[in-house]
């Protein structure tokens, strides 16, 4: 299995890479997880794992940067190609950013990413929170129990999502959109790369997921 982690200046891309190695590892699947700037190597690989940290649109201008690798992105997972979008790499799946200025997205859900109300609450939400999500809902959940956590860094969060695209959900001061799929395109807002067994488990999921 070829698994590529998209390397566009954003994202913990080093540990996810060894998160992604040790869910492969556990699968006892035979699996060359790559970083990597070259378009051509992302519309051959298996699967493909977009990091993301910072700003929205800071973001989608790094990736922006690298030539063709949009088009890349967008052609592969078209194609049925299974993707995953960790933190601000799954905000870009939704239709617009609203972080400093109104920035497109890829369009593949619902919404729009906006600063969390979070009322009395501290911003970023920072550290660990529980999913709730309803247990059989979707394959990448198998193994989770409701309450299983998760690790959180972000200020801004999607809203105006629709409900069948939406898989977990955490609580900070309301609920907060966690974990998004359609088709065969998912995101995580959390940090499945430092969500510890949780996160291990969500990727050994995404790795033998069929969609």
């Amino acid at each position: 299995m070829r698994i590529a982690v998209v390397d566009y200046g954003s994202g913990n891309l080093a540990s996810a890479s060894r998160a992604l190695a040790l869910a492969a590892e556990r699968l006892g699947i035979a699996a060359a997880v790559t970083i990597t700037a070259d378009p051509e190597a992302v519309a051959q690989a298996d699967r493909i794992v977009l990091p993301g940290q910072g700003a929205f649109a800071d973001c989608s201008a790094g990736l922006a940067a690298v030539s063709g690798m949009r088009d890349a992105i967008e052609t592969a997972t078209a194609g049925g190609t299974p993707f995953l979008g960790i933190c601000v790499g799954m905000q870009l799946m939704a239709e617009r950013g609203l972080e400093h200025a109104v920035t497109a997205g890829f369009g593949w859900i619902k919404g729009d990413v906006a600063e969390m109300p979070a009322p009395g609450l501290r911003l970023p939400q920072m550290g660990w929170n529980g999913l709730d999500f309803t247990p059989g809902a979707h394959p990448l959940l198998d193994g989770l129990i409701p309450g299983d956590h998760a690790y959180f860094v972000h200020s801004y969060a999607l809203v105006g999502g629709a409900p069948e695209q939406t898989i977990a959900t955490t609580e900070y001061g309301g609920p907060v959109v966690a974990f998004v799929a359609s088709g065969n395109r998912a995101g995580t807002q959390f940090h499945v790369e430092k969500s510890q067994e949780v996160g291990i488990r969500i990727l050994m999921n995404f790795l033998r997921w069929t969609p």
